[in-house]
């Protein structure tokens, strides 16, 4: 082992103890109940609030794959300023009142929410399992993500199976410790390095002789292969990433639980400032992977591009401390995302279908193992399931992105019925893996790259507002209960 690898790991080793730290710290102040565990007691602060939300919505997707697709498709990944707003918004807008009843009812999953407004169990449990199902290959991405840079960092010491394993017995062991805290709470320090370090390796690499500045680059480029500077006939995927992106995100249960656990309302007002502003850090992404073009040209491995351009042109140490970075980023959503599933499986399906009466110790433990077992299928899909990671990621967020159309039916059409949103899921969800999987082939426009996805999310729709015309509206002690929440929250009744 050379004296280069040797530094790489301790450099990776230290970002990765220093979460376990803070995973011990976070430990010793929780409580044993599932509120605590997985909403934080719902007393999250401003600064966790934003690091985490910030952290979590970043991801291997952005740190990684946002490079590899500035090289490939050109500006086509500039669409993320406006869904990073967009998300931004939705967190405000929306984030605000799915905090507001998860405050005064002690929902915990997004399961609870649509309990809550639709009465039907058939229909909570139909988007935990999508929240499931679809969270899981976007916690794939993490995890793969993770091992790429482990494996460049170490110079292939480290062989991906090694380092995939690596990256998520750290995860488990702070999460299963301290629960939302420990996350919460990890993700300050994630947001940070990540935000420097996609910003600063853009600068460097930009900067380089053999790049000759951002003008040079450009000039480069269209020299030879001037497709990489226009959208061409990608505006499909354009409008799909706009939308999916950031609503898929907002749907995956990762968020809902942060929106629970807010303490304040006003927390929420600043949000679309934040995230438009913090996604000045994607400007580092855009020059990494346009600068791809001439340093890497050839590179087989487009996802590998930011740490192998890194360690073939920039100081050692510097490069090893970009790469903990990204790292950062896939462990910030990692964390988050298994966290979140854990709390679904054990609060809506153990506790309910299971065992009624475990004490809120015992379904805390339920949800630690849960933890270990859903690591356990990520890892095993990361080493099974290839593909590309944006591609990996678009796929899961448009699955989860279908909860959305049901959502909005509960906060703003009193004339959304639980068949309604039942059927609309299951065409929504049943069309994307059609499209997904080759089956049918999406039509007109939609055929184009992104389409079937958003088409689905559209057919969604449609069949939601026709068979909630059709069907038989909601209970009325539904309708009265939720009116009423919903006036107080409107009169600004409850919020502290």
């Amino acid at each position: 082992m050379s004296g280069q690898e040797i530094i790489a790991i301790l450099i990776i080793a230290l970002f990765m103890l220093i979460p376990l730290a803070m995973g011990a710290i976070a430990g010793k102040k929780s409580l044993p109940t599932t509120e605590d565990y997985f909403v934080q007691g719902r007393g999250m602060g401003s600064v966790a609030v934003f690091f985490t939300v910030a952290a979590t919505w970043w991801s291997a997707f952005a740190f990684m794959g946002s490079n590899s697709w500035f090289f490939l498709e050109g500006p086509l990944y500039w669409t993320a300023i406006a869904w990073n707003i967009f998300f931004g918004i939705m967190y405000f807008v929306i984030g605000k009142k799915v905090w507001y009843f998860g405050k005064h009812n002690n929902l915990i999953t997004p399961k609870d929410f649509f309990l809550l407004h639709y009465g039907s169990e058939s229909l909570g449990n139909i988007v935990a399992v999508i929240c499931l199902v679809f969270t899981l290959p976007y916690l794939q991405i993490q995890l793969t993500g993770g091992a790429y840079l482990i494996e460049v960092a170490s110079g292939g010491l480290l062989p991906y199976w090694l380092a995939a394993l690596l990256f998520y017995v750290v995860i488990i062991i702070y999460v299963w410790s301290g629960g939302l805290r420990a996350v919460a709470w990890t993700d300050i320090f994630y947001g940070v390095l990540l935000f420097f370090g996609m910003v600063g390796a853009g600068l460097y690499i930009v900067n380089l002789p053999s790049v000759g500045g951002t003008t040079a680059m450009f000039d480069f480029i269209e020299k030879t292969d001037p497709s990489k500077l226009t959208v061409n006939d990608n505006w499909m995927s354009w409008i799909s990433m706009f939308l999916i992106t950031p609503i898929g995100s907002f749907m995956g249960p990762q968020l809902w639980t942060r929106m629970y656990a807010v303490k304040s309302h006003k927390l929420f007002n600043l949000m679309p400032f934040l995230l438009g502003f913090a996604a000045i850090a994607y400007v580092g992404s855009m020059l990494v992977g346009n600068a791809g073009n001439i340093l890497t040209p050839d590179i087989a491995e487009t996802d590998k591009i930011l740490p192998t351009v890194l360690y073939e042109y920039a100081p050692f140490i510097m490069a090893s401390l970009i790469i903990a970075c990204g790292a950062a980023a896939a462990m910030s959503t990692a964390n988050s995302q298994i966290h979140a599933m854990s709390a679904g499986y054990t609060v809506d399906f153990h506790k309910t279908y299971i065992n009624k009466n475990l004490s809120e110790k015992q379904l805390v433990w339920v949800g630690r193992w849960t933890i270990l077992i859903l690591s356990a299928i990520a890892y095993v899909m990361s080493l099974t399931i290839p593909g590309a990671l944006v591609t990996i990621g678009l796929v899961a967020l448009a699955g989860t992105a279908q909860i959305f159309i049901p959502l909005l039916g509960a906060l703003y059409w009193k004339r959304a019925t639980t068949a309604g949103a039942i059927a609309g899921l299951l065409v929504g969800v049943i069309s994307l893996c059609l499209f997904t999987f080759g089956v049918i082939t999406p039509p007109w426009v939609f055929a184009l790259s992104g389409g079937g996805n958003l088409l689905s999310l559209i057919l969604n729709a449609i069949v939601f507002v026709v068979v909630s015309l059709c069907t038989k509206p909601r209970p009325a002690e539904i309708m009265d209960k939720v009116q009423a929440q919903f006036d107080d929250f409107y009169d600004g009744k409850g919020f502290e």
